[in-house]
């Protein structure tokens, strides 16, 4: 990775906020962390649908995140049109948000795609929303997955 005054940005982005994006979130930034790129790497994460605003993640969420040794704090929030400028790369958990945010962002720098581009061995798309159906341990794995690619794209980019 070169040397750049700005740090690289990244958002997550699922429907809710509260499960898979803050996840990604914290996945991320703990393997930046120990890539030993913190201050160089940057994250955050949001959704499209408004009724979580200011929760913290789902039980299941936070509890696979302490079994993996995570710690992590977060409130959730929406996607916002400045997110576009703020962010050098916004990665969706599933496709079906992609024609909000490219609406809400409008024109942006930011390359916009999927988690799972990074992770073509898992043969997904979507990332499966654990909200409605648990599964937050294949949730984290495939999360793990897309966010060891993206990482290791971002270091032979930047």
């Amino acid at each position: 990775m070169t040397n750049q005054t700005k740090p690289i940005r990244v958002l997550f982005v699922c429907l809710g906020n509260i499960c898979r994006s803050p996840m990604a979130e914290a996945v991320f930034c703990d393997m930046v962390k120990q890539a030993g790129l913190a201050g160089r790497i940057e994250a955050d994460s949001a959704g499209t649908y408004p009724d979580h605003v200011s929760e913290p993640p789902h039980h299941g969420t936070q509890k696979v995140l302490q079994q993996h040794g995570i710690t992590y704090e977060h409130r959730a929030r929406i996607v916002t049109r400045s997110d576009g400028q703020r962010f050098n790369y916004v990665v969706l958990l599933e496709q079906s948000n992609m024609e909000e945010v490219r609406w809400i962002c409008g024109q942006t720098s930011a390359h916009v795609g999927m988690l799972l581009d990074w992770a073509p061995a898992t043969g997904l798309r979507d990332v499966p929303d654990p909200y409605y159906t648990g599964g937050f341990d294949q949730v984290y794995g495939l999360i793990a997955q897309g966010c060891r690619g993206l990482l290791q794209h971002i270091i032979e980019q930047h």
